[in-house]
């Protein structure tokens, strides 16, 4: 069977979300480059796979795929005898702590890596009232997180077992991770920062981190 074909850039946080759970799997599959920088995301080409000309988008056989958390729960259900039942059903807390990830998580993180990181590499400096802001943002919500993964039962967002909702969080947990805000948001917070070293550890998750096109770090 061909490779399946993931089309985004490799430093992309929505990419690396969907890598992560192909890795969960074993699955082949080749990043095809579609660089933003140039627009390649609007041309007709990419507009065909995705008609939002956004990344990621997967193409699997005959399937079709956008949108990253899509496309994991797509992979997680298809594949779920090839690997970890990542969607286990019924499962109010796999449902209810996806959602948090696309609307609370996601919101904040994904702001404050792009102040952090993602300016700084295309030359710009942070907006230091921005960054504070989505820091403060983010630390309410890992307030949340701390508490629920503090109860017994709650070794992961959606209990004992590791799930998409975990896996979910990956790519933007790591970028977090490689900001100046990493002591103050997530190892401050001792369940937090023990669920992302459990998660983090994971082969699948190894081996994608491995990928990344990370610049070097300032003086290396």
């Amino acid at each position: 069977m061909a490779p399946m074909k993931l089309y985004g850039m490799a430093l992309s946080p929505n990419v690396v979300r969907v890598a992560a759970v192909l890795n969960e799997f074993g699955l082949d599959f080749d990043i095809v480059p579609v660089d933003l920088r140039t627009g390649a995301h609007k041309h007709p080409d990419f507009l065909a796979l995705n008609p939002f000309g956004q990344i990621p988008a997967l193409q699997d056989g005959d399937e079709v795929l956008y949108e990253s958390r899509a496309i994991n729960r797509y992979i997680a259900t298809k594949y779920r005898s090839q690997g970890p039942d990542l969607v286990p059903t019924p499962s109010a807390k796999l449902e209810t702590w996806l959602e948090v990830e696309s609307h609370h998580f996601y919101p904040a993180a994904s702001q404050l890596v792009f102040q952090l990181l993602i300016k700084p590499m295309m030359g710009g400096a942070p907006d230091a009232a921005l960054v504070d802001k989505h820091a403060a943002d983010l630390a309410k919500v890992l307030d949340v997180y701390e508490a629920h993964l503090a109860k017994e039962g709650n070794k992961y967002l959606a209990g004992d077992a590791y799930t998409l909702a975990d896996a979910n969080h990956l790519s933007y947990m790591f970028m977090l991770t490689k900001t100046s805000k990493a002591e103050e948001l997530v190892a401050s917070r001792p369940h937090v920062k023990a669920w992302w070293e459990d998660i983090s550890a994971r082969p699948a998750w190894i081996k994608t981190v491995a990928a990344i096109p990370l610049p070097p770090s300032p003086g290396a």
